[in-house]
Parts: structure tokens; sequence; C-alpha cells
């Protein structure tokens, strides 16, 4: 006896061969829609432009004749004010010594001892380093970074292969490999006038620098000590820069500098609301001016960041 044969309705059938034939197409449909579907151009790409759309410059009220924010994330500048001026930067300089320091490579627990030839004869600066004074290289940069220290400056600048003026010659070749091409020194410690920048080209200095990690640990401790070797002493200092003592400010590195012909200084890179920044503020009207710049700068953008984030 012969089994019945399995039929299907012819109108069943055209369905489930019409699917069939149909499902890769769309399958494909969907995929040339997803790869060719126009982006929108209503709202900026990037997150830094983004933001930028709410910030409004008037509202921002600044002391410091010269400023530049710049987002790091996407390199888009957020407030500009005469960022391409040329003017002294003074010891925001020692970023530059530091990084001149670390790629020679030199023995940093090499003993250097304070010398006489080491006081500021410019100026006649303090020091807290009397002479005499021997710490290893890795003291002399850490006091030279968080606590300013001309006489440590000068005497890693004196200790470096060929002596000072080798030191500011590699000062200047490095300006040049980061482009920095409105940047000129004359001294390893910014006391000197000449040593002169603009806003933009510190971003680069700022940029650069936080690539050395030492660089980063050194300038973003609040307090520290370096070890005199004669007797063992330690000698406690703190960061010139308080912002980085204080618990609402994420500071990864920073220099502050201060001589008459540059008013005070302040370069640093930060994270606001989990945005990556660099902030530049050169020449502020007074010594505390750079710190409630910084405080107004952060307000304006946690602001507008609260705009973006309602949309």
């Amino acid at each position: 006896m012969v089994k019945p044969m399995l039929t299907i309705k012819p109108l069943k059938l055209c369905f489930i061969i019409g699917f069939i034939i149909c499902l890769p197409t769309q399958a494909a449909d969907l995929q040339h829609v997803s790869l060719n579907k126009p982006k929108s151009t209503s709202e900026p790409s990037a997150p830094g432009k983004l933001l930028k759309k709410y910030l409004n410059p008037k509202h921002l009220y600044l002391r410091s004749s010269t400023a530049l924010i710049m987002d790091e994330t996407d390199g888009v500048v957020l407030y500009d004010k005469e960022t391409n001026k040329k003017m002294p930067i003074a010891s925001v300089t020692k970023l530059m010594t530091a990084m001149v320091v670390l790629d020679a490579k030199l023995d940093l627990k090499k003993r250097i001892k304070i010398k006489r030839a080491d006081r500021d004869r410019l100026r006649g600066s303090k020091s807290r380093l009397s002479y005499g004074t021997i710490l290893t290289r890795r003291d002399m940069l850490k006091i030279a970074l968080m606590a300013s220290e001309n006489r440590a400056t000068k005497a890693l600048a004196r200790t470096y292969p060929g002596g000072h003026k080798a030191f500011i010659q590699a000062m200047n070749k490095k300006a040049k490999v980061l482009s920095m091409k409105n940047t000129f020194f004359k001294d390893s410690s910014g006391l000197h006038s000449g040593n002169v920048s603009t806003a933009r080209d510190l971003v680069k200095l700022v940029s650069a620098a936080s690539k050395y990690s030492l660089i980063r640990e050194m300038t973003s401790q609040g307090k520290s000590y370096v070890t005199d070797l004669r007797k063992g002493w330690k000698v406690e200092f703190f960061n010139t820069n308080r912002l980085v003592r204080r618990k609402n400010w994420d500071i990864s590195l920073s220099k502050t500098g201060y001589i008459a012909d540059a008013g005070h200084c302040l370069v640093m890179e930060t994270t606001i609301n989990n945005r990556p920044m660099i902030i530049v503020l050169l020449n502020s009207w007074g010594k505390l001016s750079k710190f409630g710049d910084s405080n107004r700068i952060k307000r304006w953008l946690q602001k507008a960041e609260k705009r973006v984030a309602s949309i």
C-alpha cells in the first residue's frame, strides 16, 4: 500500500517560498541602510564641540590677561583669550627643564651639591636649600617642580653634560621638536624674562610633559619632602599650586610661576566632569587670582555640562 504524499496547500507553499527568497534580500537591505544612512548634521559629532555650543565666553570673567582651555579628548579649544601673544612664562619653564633632564637619561640617584654658583643673581630670590646641601638628582627635580626651587633648577642645569649652556640649547631644541614656534628659553628656572611663549605653545608643553610619569607624579602631589644627605635631614615643602590639595580638584599635572614681568601664571592638566582638560592662565592680576580663575572656569564648564546632560 503506497502512503499518500504530504500535501501543502498552494497558499501556504507560496508564503514559504516567498519568505525564503525575500529573507536575504531584506537582510541585505537592512545592512545597506545601516551603512549608508547619512549622518545627522544637526549636532556636532565630537564631545568637545557639543559642549562648546553651550559655553558662553561672555559669562566667564577672568583676571588672567591670557587664557586657554582645551578639551584634551578631541583637541577642541573651549575658550581662548590672547592665546597667540608672546610673553614671559616664569617658572612654567621648569616643565621643560624636567623633560630635558629626563630625556638625557641621567642617573637620578646621583648626589648633587648646592653651590654658590646656583644662587639667583638676577632677582635675588630666596631658597630653602643652603649652600652645601646634597640631594639626589631625583630630589632636585622634585623640589624644582613642586616648590619651584630655583637653586635646585640651576644645579640640574649645571650638572648636565656640557653644563648650563648645553642645557639651554637642549631646551630650545626640544621646543622646536614640539613645534613650539613662539617659544624661547634663556635660563632653566624662568627667572629670566627672556623665557617667552604663548598660551597655544604652552598647551603643547603641558601635553608633552604629561607623557612623563615622573613629572605627573611630582607635580600632582600636595606636599612632600627631600632628604639632605649631609646629615639625613628632611626638608618638607608644599606644592605651589594649592588646588592639588583640594579634594574637589582632580589634577594630574601642574606648574605655577611668577616674576614681575610675567605676572602670576598657572598651567595644568585636570579632569572636570570626567572630561580631561588643559588650562593655561598667564599674567594674572594677583597672587591668588589664578586659583580664583581656575574655580570660575570649573563652575562655567560644569554649568554647560548640566545643560548638555539635560538634552
